[in-house]
């Protein structure tokens, strides 16, 4: 009786093991079945998914189903970006925006030289979304700056330096349907109000001209080219901006519904001019009256000018740190931060700013430190905008769970949006879908997941809908 009593724990604690043995081959097959069931769907007969489950707390593969095909990504390529920037930039990094003048200031407070704001790169700078860094407070405090310097006028200029990215840009591949709208914002080197205009319309018969009720930007340079017409009742927003870096001239096409009261956002040129032109109108309102035009390094540069280095700091402003930029790019999708850390962290670790390098340094950098063949990494961009991405999913997968085991995994799960009770990174573009994040499932298990859809055939809520019915199996 005493033996019995003392092999029962032991018997207990086997079958605790085996009982946890098989639930984890219950999950598993389960996992399998309802991919088999999701990917026979008559909405991928003519498209491709790919799946992968790994255990969240030790990393092995659980599900690799057209694991190492390599599909578009759509904005779930953010994640890999974000934990890329934290690998090598760190948490606490920001970015430095000076406030600079040349020449000399006389003793009746004239400057005889340029006001320059020279830029580091710094996706935040103007932006809404954080107190210390909106367009008010910078103007309000850079203007104070000039005036505490003993500056009352500037014989000279307002002048934005972009030249820390060579300008601004738009990686190669960005289809000319989104560069002109504001998710497909160039990446410049003085950003500014997350490079995007807004516009109103006032809709009238359907069929009629909806005619813009604001154009005034202070940007005299800007010619707006509207097409737009009045949609039905219920139609929606289908107003698209077309425009490239540098232009001066943007058409507006589509149409605006009838019932519809919405701001439309477009993407800005020029960003270091506007904010530059901002500036010194900003400076003539509070009596600073500035005698030249406002204009960018680039522009300059393009004249065949070259900024003096013979130049002095007013004032320094620093970004939010990137645990707080990592938050707003993953929670509403910014294509633009993204653009921002892959050049960042391509300056950093390999001094290559350029898109195309920074895309490769960041592949290289996942094959030195996970062992992920090239192949597995074809990147084009940082965000997912770019349509000729390809990424596999047990890459993004593997990514995803080498980020588990980092200091800063906390700050990275709390930017991913919380989707279908799933804590993940959404994408959508033409034809792909895509969900990539972690679950804690009721029983305690853990997993790192990436699902990756391209050509599906129907709706997108109706595939979403699938996409959810397949990743309710981890809960």
């Amino acid at each position: 009786m005493r033996m019995i009593t003392k092999l029962l724990p032991l018997m207990l604690l086997s079958f605790g093991l085996v009982s946890n043995d098989l639930s984890a081959q219950i999950t598993k097959e389960r996992l399998n079945s309802a991919y088999q069931t999701f990917a026979t769907s008559e909405k991928l007969t003519n498209g491709i998914a790919s799946f992968t489950v790994l255990d969240g707390k030790t990393g092995a593969v659980l599900v690799a189903n057209n694991a190492a095909t390599g599909l578009p990504t759509a904005s779930t390529l953010k994640v890999i970006t974000t934990i890329t920037a934290l690998d090598i930039l760190g948490p606490a990094y920001t970015y430095k925006t000076q406030l600079r003048y040349t020449g000399e200031i006389d003793s009746l407070g004239v400057l005889h030289g340029d006001i320059i704001v020279r830029g580091s790169g710094d996706p935040t700078l103007g932006s809404d979304r954080y107190a210390q860094a909106n367009s008010e407070t910078l103007l309000n405090k850079w203007i104070y700056t000039i005036k505490n310097a003993g500056i009352k006028q500037i014989h000279g200029r307002v002048i934005g330096d972009d030249l820390h990215f060579n300008g601004n840009d738009v990686p190669g591949g960005w289809n000319w349907t989104d560069i002109g709208n504001y998710y497909g914002a160039g990446i410049s080197g003085l950003n500014w109000r997350e490079n995007k205009l807004s516009l109103q319309f006032s809709p009238a018969g359907v069929g009629q001209p909806a005619s813009l009720r604001n154009n005034d930007h202070g940007m005299p340079q800007l010619q707006f080219i509207n097409e737009v017409t009045t949609g039905g009742n219920g139609s929606g927003d289908n107003v698209y901006g077309y425009s490239a870096p540098y232009s001066d001239m943007i058409y507006l096409r589509g149409t605006y519904g009838r019932d519809l009261k919405k701001v439309i956002e477009i993407s800005m040129p020029d960003p270091a001019l506007y904010l530059a032109e901002e500036l010194r109108l900003s400076l003539n309102d509070q009596g600073v009256m500035v005698d030249s035009v406002a204009t960018s390094s680039k522009r300059l540069l393009n004249q065949g000018e070259r900024l003096s280095s013979d130049s002095k700091t007013l004032d320094e402003h620093t970004s939010p740190p990137l645990k707080d930029i990592i938050y707003w790019f993953n929670q509403k999708s910014i294509n633009l931060y993204g653009e921002a850390l892959l050049k960042s962290f391509g300056l950093l670790s390999g001094n290559r700013s350029e898109t195309e390098q920074a895309a490769k340094l960041l592949a290289k950098y996942w094959e030195q430190k996970l062992k992920i063949p090239i192949g597995e990494l074809n990147i084009k961009d940082g965000s997912g905008l770019s349509p000729q991405n390809r990424v596999t999913s047990m890459a993004m997968a593997k990514i995803m769970q080498y980020a588990k085991g980092r200091p800063w995994f906390d700050e990275f799960q709390k930017s991913l949006p919380n989707i279908n009770a799933v804590r993940m990174k959404s994408g959508t573009i033409g034809g792909t879908l895509g969900y990539t994040g972690y679950h804690t499932n009721t029983a305690g298990q853990q997993f790192t997941f990436s699902l990756l859809v391209n050509n599906y055939t129907g709706s997108t809520t109706a595939m979403r809908q699938d996409m959810f019915k397949l990743l309710d199996n981890l809960k």
